[in-house]
């Protein structure tokens, strides 16, 4: 039984037959043309077969050489991929991933998996710039960026990241004394509510829904307070300042020990969710990949 060749033997011959010519050959393998004759000899005497035909200007295959050309190549192929798969496996990602993201989101979602991701991923750096605007994270520099689903551009990639954000109503327990609790939405226009001021300047819309025909109504309602931020407003509910219109999630433990009370519950609509987005018509970074994969754990 002929023993079988090493490798390194027929991929010059794939080498050889491809190039058509021993010199070319040892250019793409950097080898010398002496070794790749002497490779050659040794296969074909340990064949016991001619694979090659070489005469002073070309190399032509014999019917032999096409034969182990046509079942060696593809074999050959499928063996480098296996080895370039088994390699990036040792691999970790690296280098820094910069991401563009509310600070509403950065609190409630991505600080809490920092941690998680870091510790699975320590050859990375995450920077967290958190900025309301929307931005231009490719003109920025920023590997991708978080923003409500709605407002992405259209050319980006988005995937889904944590669960809908619900909007709800909520005061201190002494506003709902000194006036009773609105039963509807436009009673908001004579309480005093702590209003949010986007960094573009544009006042924040409090959005509601009709539960009788789900008619959708915005309403920018007065108050003596106005911020920046969703975390001080909700702070400043809590000291009594007003009526506040913040995430559900943020006041859910200050709801449930009595230190706020949820109004208006059948007019506030299901949120929307968080989405990661990055350009599409670019290859994305080892380390943004590597975040990408574990978003599912958040849906």
């Amino acid at each position: 039984m002929t023993p079988t060749p090493e490798l390194q033997p027929l991929r010059i011959f794939a080498a050889v037959a491809h190039a058509r010519s021993y010199r070319r050959a040892a250019l793409t393998l950097g080898l010398s043309p002496s070794a790749v004759s002497q490779a050659m000899q040794r296969l074909e005497a340990q064949l016991g077969v001619a694979l090659l035909n070489r005469s002073t200007r070309s190399v032509a295959l014999t019917a032999a050489g096409e034969r182990l050309l046509a079942q060696a190549a593809p074999a050959l192929a499928s063996l480098d991929q296996a080895f370039a798969n088994v390699a990036a496996m040792k691999e970790a990602p690296s280098g820094v991933l910069r991401l563009s993201v509310p600070r509403s989101a950065a609190r409630l979602l991505l600080a809490p998996i920092a941690a998680r991701f870091l510790s699975a991923h320590p050859q990375i750096e995450l920077e967290l710039c958190t900025q309301d605007a929307l931005v231009d994270i490719v003109a920025q520099g920023f590997d991708a960026g978080v923003r409500f689903a709605e407002r992405l551009p259209q050319d980006m990639v988005a995937v889904p990241l944590g669960p809908a954000q619900r909007f709800v109503v909520v005061a201190a327990p002494g506003v709902l004394v000194a006036q009773p609790a609105p039963l509807q939405p436009r009673e908001l226009m004579q309480r005093p509510c702590v209003r949010q001021r986007f960094a573009s300047g544009a006042m924040f819309q409090w959005e509601f829904s009709d539960p009788r025909d789900g008619a959708a109504l915005k309403l920018d309602p007065p108050g003596p307070l106005i911020v920046d931020d969703q975390s001080v407003a909700l702070a400043a509910a809590l000291e009594g300042v007003g009526y506040a219109y913040v995430y559900e999630c943020a006041a859910r433990e200050h709801l449930a020990a009595g230190r706020l009370v949820q109004v208006l519950g059948d007019w506030c609509p299901d949120g929307t969710g968080f989405a990661l987005y990055y350009p599409g018509r670019r290859q994305t970074s080892p380390a943004l990949r590597a975040f990408i994969a574990m978003l599912p754990a958040l849906a």
